[in-house]
């Protein structure tokens, strides 16, 4: 067997020798312990009710990681949408209001955006008029890679997961993919 060297005591498990090594096997180094790692994916699905309008995910993704049973490993949280965004922050209502109160101010509604010229464009004639909404989510990101010790998030006290409705009302979702062991590492 071969294994691929990394800063962590865990690594990776190649089968290059024909044994019959599991895909995802991992050893720690330090222990010679041996766990299968787990790839869970799941969607979660958003329903916003304005314009621009903030959704703490953190309670959710935090509810995926413990059905899963992952203690050590990764969330990757991804936006499936173009004029969403998702990023780390203090979810606090005044703070909130001023983020959007900067939004609004640095990418107006009602700029001549020539996206929204919907009669120059090859997308049907009922397409929303909504550069605002794609530049704004340029400002910010659309995934996070968060990751998960003990079977929790490790994002800081005041930290939640943010998602970011800029093109709202609509029905929306987010990728969560959890990639880790069940063992707790020793």
């Amino acid at each position: 067997m071969k294994s691929v060297l990394m800063r962590s005591p865990w690594v990776f498990v190649i089968n290059s020798s024909g044994r019959n090594t599991p895909v995802n096997t991992w050893c720690n180094r330090l222990t010679g312990t041996i766990t299968e790692m787990k790839i869970v994916s799941r969607v979660l699905d958003i329903q916003s009710n304005e314009q621009l309008q903030y959704f703490d995910v953190t309670p959710k993704v935090s509810e995926i990681i413990e059905e899963t049973g992952i203690v050590d490993g990764f969330a990757i949280v991804s936006s499936r949408h173009t004029t969403t965004a998702l990023f780390i922050n203090e979810y606090e209502q005044r703070l909130l209001q001023d983020m959007a109160d900067f939004l609004r101010r640095t990418v107006p509604v009602d700029n001549a955006y020539l996206h929204n010229d919907i009669h120059l464009r090859d997308c049907p004639p009922e397409e929303p008029e909504n550069a605002h909404s794609h530049i704004m989510a340029m400002l910010m990101s659309s995934s996070e890679a968060i990751p998960v010790i003990d079977g929790a998030l490790s994002i800081g006290q005041w930290q939640s997961l943010i998602f970011v409705e800029l093109d709202g009302p609509r029905s929306r979702s987010l990728t969560v993919q959890l990639i880790g062991n069940t063992a707790k590492s020793q």
